[in-house]
Formats: structure tokens, sequence, C-alpha cells
């Protein structure tokens, strides 16, 4: 085994040209300051935080997304396999810290593949093994194969929230030159998620996060302008009606307490921004915080930093 990385460092993620760090752990404190500790060998705290999540299915996914991001992941995780080689935390960690391994080149797929199906045997109830082969699916695998994983985390959880968020991104890229199609498979998968979650689901807005994923879609291929501000995609009729279906779950169920809340805010302060909706812009700037996100703001391909700052100084400006 090659010696780990020198215990240095945080996990962010530097998406912006302007050298901002996006930190993937959102507003849980505990989870970063447990990442940081997990970057310079301190594996006994990750070790805690995951056995004190439980079956939280979505803060686990959540978490161990997060830490196996964290510098030296996989070596300092394989450490803890070997003081607890049973452990199915260590495993799922470990799993999925190959696959980010495997996304940056530096692992074989197949290594990261057999890490996933190890800690599905020893955690077989647990979606986040198969949320890791998801991740590897999304870039790596078929439509058929990116399907058939997406309905593994399903089974296990059937409101995940990362899962259909990666399932609404991959099916956004079926047929770019389709252009604006009002059935195009994307928006009927997410209507059908958002119909079919409890009421107090952010599913709910997983219609607006589809419409910015077709919005990425189509301004790479040209059929959209690459200023979203000059893009009528946000301003149409499909746009305002799962706009204010997601705006009104927002008033009325508003979940801070999910793990990837900030996630969803952010495409919904997207979205309400570039329809020219000020005021509600402004109001869920105010609850995303600091924690922006690099989706949204980077589509198609501009520097999400300056992007969300724009529009935030923007919106809070004119209230």
């Amino acid at each position: 085994m090659s010696p780990p990385p020198p215990p240095l460092g945080r996990a962010r993620r530097r998406s912006s040209r302007s050298g901002h760090s996006f930190d993937p752990a959102l507003d849980d404190t505990e989870l970063a300051s447990v990442r940081d500790q997990l970057a310079q060998g301190r594996w006994s705290e990750a070790r805690s935080l995951l056995a004190r999540t439980g079956d939280e299915w979505d803060r686990r996914g959540h978490r161990v997304v997060v830490l196996a991001q964290a510098s030296g992941a996989a070596a300092w995780t394989r450490d803890w396999l070997l003081a607890e080689p049973e452990s199915p935390d260590a495993a799922t960690l470990l799993a999925c810290a190959t696959v980010f391994a495997a996304l940056r080149g530096k692992e074989p797929e197949h290594r990261a593949v057999d890490a996933c199906r190890d800690a599905v045997r020893r955690a077989p109830a647990d979606p986040t093994p198969w949320l890791g082969l998801l991740l590897l699916a999304r870039t790596r695998g078929t439509e058929e194969e990116t399907s058939q994983l997406f309905e593994e985390v399903r089974t296990r959880h059937p409101d995940h929230h990362h899962a259909h968020h990666l399932m609404a991104a991959r099916l956004a890229e079926r047929r770019p030159d389709a252009g604006q199609d009002p059935l195009h498979e994307v928006y009927d998968f997410a209507a059908w998620a958002a119909e079919q979650a409890p009421a107090d689901s952010p599913l709910a807005v997983l219609p607006v996060v589809a419409h910015a994923e077709r919005y990425r879609v189509l301004a790479a291929a040209r059929l959209e302008p690459a200023d979203p501000a000059a893009s009528g995609h946000w301003t149409g009729r499909r746009a305002r009606q799962v706009l204010k279906g997601a705006f009104d779950w927002w008033l009325e169920w508003e979940s801070e307490d999910h793990p990837r809340n900030r996630v969803d805010l952010n495409f919904l302060a997207h979205a309400q921004w570039y329809d020219g909706r000020v005021a509600e812009a402004a109001a869920l700037f105010h609850r995303i915080g600091r924690h922006n996100t690099p989706a949204p703001w980077s589509y198609p391909d501009r520097d999400p930093h300056h992007a969300f700052l724009a529009a935030r100084n923007a919106a809070l400006g004119s209230v």
C-alpha cells in the first residue's frame, strides 16, 4: 500500500475560478470538524459520528460522502478497518472514499466497485454503499446500470435525497437536441418523485432541480444562452409552475434539519432570481447564509462564487 498523504488540509471543493472554496459539509459543523480530524488520521471521531448517525439514511449518506472526500480518507479508513475488521461503517466509508479516488483516476474502477459490494454485504439494509455505486455510475455507467442502482437505493430509502438529485442530473442529459421538450423524461421523473414523496419531503423541490439540470444540458449544447439571465428557460410557463409549487412547499414545510437543506435552497434561490422574483430570492439568500453550493450557480460554465455573490448582493440590495 502506498504511504498515506501528509495529515494536512481540509476537504474543500475548489470549483470556482475565483479560488473560493465550497464546503460540501454545508451547515453540519460537527461533520466539518470530524472531516478535518479524519484528514489528520484521527479516524476514531469518524467512527463515533457515524455510530451516532445510525439509520438516518439521508444524513448518513451526506456524512459518509463528505468524509470520503477528506484528504487521505481511504488510507486512514483502511487503518480503521484493520483495527475493526467487522465494522460496516468503516467498510462503507472506505467504499465511498475508493469511489471518489476512482473518479479522480487514482484507483481502478473495479476496486471501487468491489469495495462497495463488500460494504453491501456487511450492511444490506444501508442505501449508502449503493449510493457510492450510483455516484460512480453517474459518470461512468450505462443508463440501464444507473437506473438499476437508483432502484437499489430507493428499495432501502424511497425518498433518498442525494440519489434523486443524481438521477435527475443523469436523466436531464438524455436527448440534448430535443430542446425545450415539455415531455422530456426528466420532468416526468421529478414530478413523479415529488408526488409520491410525503408532504414534508424536500423532494418537492426536485422539479426545480430537474429544470436547472435541463438548462445545464441545453446551454452546454448551445440551445440556450450561456447566461441564464438571457434565457427564457426560467420565465416560461413550466418554470413558473414548478417554481411556485416548490416555493409554496418551502414556506409551509421548510425543513432546516435536513442535512442537504442548503442544496435545495441554492437551487430554489437560483430559479427565483432568474425568474425575476427578487423578494423571494432575497428571503432564500438569507436562509442560505454562507452555505452556497457550486450547482446550479456554475451552470453551464460560470464561476459559481461570482454568480452567487452577484445574485445575492443584487437581491438583498433591492429589498
